[in-house]
This record gives structure tokens, C-alpha cells and sequence, in this order.
């Protein structure tokens, strides 16, 4: 019976609090009211003009919306400040549990204002790299493309990246220019192999299997170069020379092909050159035996 009695005293304590605050704000709400009513009547009796009259309305208006406002918060304040604290507290509790979450809706609103990439793009995100077929709020699908960064074909396996790794780390879209794509790899060789033929005939493959498309990816650059003001190098296939190390040699290849036939054109010219030539030392040796006895 005691604890009933104490817990009946607690609500009528809590009751006539919130009852006096109810008092005070429609005290608030009349006095407001009756202002506005007065100082209506006045400005319509004293103020001749209508355009100077309307101002006052609005400028009374205005006064005592300000005044209603700065009476509630005088009023309700505790409670404001109680409600304040405890919207704050669900609210950091809220980010907290998903922090994650959160950035994952980040991460896919920073790819998508950006233009990353869409669907179909071949990317490169941290360690992972494949060919995009779907993407949503939280997550982006891509079907990966490997070994390593070199290679060009897919593996069989699928990789669900969380949008979270778009917010730090940057993405390489290797299908930037659509269609069309200048392709690039590396032949290494030996300082000592016959390094020199390898490049002509690794230039001769290559112009004859880019022949075909080669005026296709040109018109195909030059109208990219337009629309996006972008200075797009030339599409002709060309052969450089890189120097890792003082001992090594690399060829780098570089040519025109469709997005999906990259590692077809790759394979093909290796294919072609390695199949019919031996670049190796010995090799060298004996083509240079075979020109000095015929001199």
C-alpha cells in the first residue's frame, strides 16, 4: 500500500509540473494573442495608407511570432534541454551502430558523383580488380580479372566490395575511353639477348593484327578527344624501351584494340613473335656468326 501511495504522489508530482507548464505557455498563447489584437486594431485605426499599414501587420506579425518563440523556449527550456541531451545521446548511439553502414551510403554517393565508373567498366580498387556487373547503396559486384595486374582473364570467382573502400582509396577504370582502349604490356629480356630483333618483330605483330580497327579507334579517340576536351596520344602501335635494372631489358608494347579483346590481341602477337623467332643468347650468337662469316 506504501509503495502504491508513493508511486500515486510521484504522478501527481510529474501531473501539476506538466500542468503548470501547460498553464504558462496558453498564458503565453492569450497574451500573445490579445497583443496581436490590440495592435491590429491600432495600426487599422491610425494608419491611413494601405501599404504602410500592411508593413506594420507584418512587422507586428513577425515581432510577436519572435516573442512567442523566445516565451516557449523560457518555458519549456528544461525540458528542451533534457530532450536535446537524450535526441544527442540516440544519435551518436545511432552513427555508432552504423558506422558502417553510413559510410557505405558515402562511399556510393562519392563513386557515383564522380563517375567512376558504371556498369561493365573493367576497375582496379586496392586489391581488387574485375569487370563491374552490379553495384547498389552498400555494396558494388565485379566478376575478377587476374592474376595479378597484368592479365586479362577472369578467374571464375566473384568479389562483393563494401562502398566503405570508395570513401579512402582511389579506383582505376581501365575502360576510361569505352570501346576502344590503348593496351599495354611488357616482354622482358636479358641485356645480352637479342633484344633488337624482338622489338622489330614485336612492332611488325603488332601493326598487322591492329591493322584491321586501327582507323575505327582513331575516329573513336578523336571524337572522345572532343566531347571531353581531353588530349588523347596517338593510337599507332609502338614498341619502348624500359630499364628496370642495369642487367634487364623490358619491351613495352603498346597497342590499339576493342576493350574486350585485350588479352586476345596480347596472347596473339606473343603467340606469333615467340613461336617463329629465339631471341635468347645463344641465339644472338649465331645470327651474329652467320652476318660476320658473310661479310
Amino acid at each position: 500500500m506504501i509503495e502504491s501511495g508513493n508511486f500515486t504522489i510521484d504522478d501527481f508530482m510529474i501531473s501539476h509540473s506538466l500542468l503548470r507548464l501547460l498553464i504558462s505557455t496558453g498564458v503565453l498563447v492569450a497574451i500573445v494573442w490579445i497583443l496581436r489584437f490590440v495592435l491590429y486594431r491600432f495600426v487599422s485605426r491610425s494608419v491611413a495608407s494601405i501599404d504602410l499599414r500592411r508593413r506594420w501587420f507584418v512587422q507586428i506579425r513577425n515581432g510577436l511570432i519572435l516573442m512567442f518563440i523566445l516565451g516557449i523556449i523560457l518555458i519549456w527550456g528544461q525540458e528542451l534541454r533534457t530532450l536535446a541531451f537524450s535526441v544527442v545521446a540516440i544519435a551518436v548511439a545511432f552513427v555508432v551502430a552504423t558506422k558502417e553502414l553510413i559510410l557505405c551510403v558515402t562511399g556510393s554517393i562519392i563513386k557515383t558523383g564522380a563517375g567512376s565508373f558504371k556498369i561493365g567498366d573493367r576497375i582496379q580498387v586496392k586489391d581488387f580488380r574485375g569487370d563491374v556487373i552490379d553495384q547498389n547503396l552498400l555494396a558494388t559486384t565485379i566478376l575478377e580479372v587476374g592474376p595479378g595486374k597484368l592479365t586479362h582473364q577472369r578467374t571464375g570467382r566473384m568479389s562483393v566490395i563494401p562502398n566503405t573502400i570508395f570513401v579512402t582509396e582511389p579506383v582505376i577504370n581501365e575502360n576510361y575511353t569505352h570501346d576502344y582502349v590503348l593496351h599495354v604490356f611488357s616482354v622482358p629480356f636479358k641485356r645480352e639477348d637479342n633484344w633488337q630483333s624482338a622489338q622489330k618483330e614485336l612492332m611488325k605483330s603488332a601493326n598487322k593484327h591492329c591493322k584491321p580497327f586501327l582507323n575505327e579507334v582513331r575516329n573513336h579517340m578523336e571524337q572522345l578527344s572532343k566531347s571531353r576536351g581531353l588530349d588523347i596520344p596517338t593510337v599507332e602501335p609502338r614498341v619502348t624501351l624500359q630499364f628496370p635494372s642495369a642487367g634487364e631489358i623490358h619491351l613495352i608494347v603498346r597497342v590499339p584494340t576493342l576493350s574486350t579483346q585485350r588479352s586476345y590481341i596480347e596472347q596473339s602477337i606473343l603467340s606469333e613473335v615467340f613461336t617463329k623467332f629465339d631471341f635468347s643468347t645463344t641465339n644472338k650468337e649465331k645470327t651474329d656468326n652467320i652476318e660476320s662469316e658473310n661479310e
